[in-house]
């Protein structure tokens, strides 16, 4: 029987992993009438993709291209922007930008960023004061990851609201269904006022560096390159948008996983240690990354289908994470676990510039929510999710908590 993916499917949102377990063992390169593009979930297929050269992620600059001229001009600050995120590039762009950025945004520089994300984690934890119900997205996983790219950018405190609605606007363009009501023209004011306001942060930073990385990103100079002001404001966008989007679900996602495995919550907060090993496993089990798209560059083959040139690749990162030709149980948490690397976070060259940022914001605040509550519960059994192939997160997460 033919499988029939509806990604946008309440039912499928809230529980994919057992149409994965069909597409994966039934039907591995799926073809999709709804997404209009091959579908893949087997681990070592979305890997080969990740490496291959000939899969495109130069995605957007073909579908603005296509579109009727009255509209792409009602999108242009979508259109500049978003072309110029490094996700969106192949090599030589993508190396540039990457090359360039790294040089401010690199494990050494992340690491320092540690007593910051503590001190926002504990300052979080501590407005929240004695209060035994909350949706802990609205009140932590939400402002914590947002924060610290905010300071790191040096993004005043008070825009929170203003950059958490804006973000919000975007995510319905780089993700949603395509029938969401005026995805679009929303994603289009929102990447403007956001454009703006970086712009406007940029120009300060020409003329009063101050010490954060906004002003090191605006200095840069590589082998006589720099990001010119496009690229420089595209790339706080990205960092801003990619930063705390995916932390927020990352983080919520780890908690509601380690609620459904009580022994290996108990395990995480009797032994901090572990806590890299813990959210390596969570973002395995039900990562932030629901898929990656890549457009196909020369013909390609997966399990018997040709896939031809310019047609669409969703690789299923969470499909793939839980593939049992890659891991034994898949679907258990096992804060022990051995295996390969998840996919999460894509692989090879354009594997996410921010994933140790992620990944230290995990191991500080998983603990320290564990520490502070000996008892979580969620309050909704039925929790709503995003509406988004690409993002995997719940819209609220509201918990009781004593202890």
């Amino acid at each position: 029987m033919a499988i029939d993916f509806r990604p946008s499917d309440p039912a499928v949102l809230a529980h994919p992993f057992p149409v994965y377990a069909r597409l994966r063992d039934e039907d591995p390169a799926h073809w999709s009438p709804v997404l209009k593009g091959w579908v893949l979930t087997r681990y070592e297929d979305v890997k080969r993709v990740c490496l291959d050269g000939g899969m495109s992620s130069d995605r957007l600059r073909p579908f603005f291209a296509a579109l009727p001229s009255a509209e792409a001009l009602r999108m242009a600050e979508l259109m500049r922007v978003l072309t110029l995120w490094m996700v969106f590039r192949d090599p030589p762009e993508h190396t540039r930008l990457r090359r360039l950025t790294s040089r401010v945004f690199n494990v050494r520089s992340i690491q320092a960023l540690k007593p910051a994300v503590e001190s926002l984690t504990v300052w979080l934890l501590d407005r929240l004061g004695e209060r035994s119900e909350f949706d802990f997205i609205c009140e932590f996983a939400g402002p914590l990851p947002a924060l610290v790219i905010m300071d790191m950018l040096g993004v005043p405190r008070n825009e929170l609201a203003r950059l958490k609605r804006l973000s919000d606007e975007m995510a319905l363009f780089i993700g949603s269904a395509r029938e969401t009501p005026g995805k679009y023209e929303r994603a289009e004011a929102a990447t403007r006022e956001m454009a703006a306001l970086f712009r406007a942060l940029v120009d300060e930073r020409r003329s009063e560096p101050r010490r954060d990385l906004l002003s090191e990103l605006v200095h840069l100079s590589a082998d006589g390159e720099q990001l010119s002001e496009d690229e420089l404001v595209a790339t706080c966008v990205l960092l801003l948008f990619a930063g705390h989007e995916t932390t927020t679900h990352h983080i919520t996602n780890g908690l509601a996983a380690l609620l459904r495995f009580p022994d290996q919550m108990d395990k995480l907060r009797r032994d901090p240690q572990v806590a890299p090993a813990a959210v390596e496993e969570l973002l395995r089990y039900d990562g932030p990354i629901g898929a990656q798209v890549r457009i196909v560059q020369e013909p390609q083959r997966f399990h018997g289908c040709e896939l031809q040139r310019g047609e669409r690749v969703f690789l299923m990162m969470n499909a793939a994470n839980r593939d049992p030709r890659a891991y034994r149980e898949p679907d258990r948490v096992d804060l022990a676990r051995q295996g390969p690397p998840h996919l999460t976070f894509g692989f090879g060259a354009h594997i996410c510039l921010g994933f140790p940022l992620a990944r230290l914001e995990g191991q500080i605040a998983l603990p320290a929510v564990l520490a502070r509550w000996r008892k979580i519960e969620p309050l909704n059994d039925a929790p709503e999710w995003l509406d988004s192939l690409v993002l995997r997160g719940m819209k609220t997460f509201p918990v009781r908590v004593s202890g």
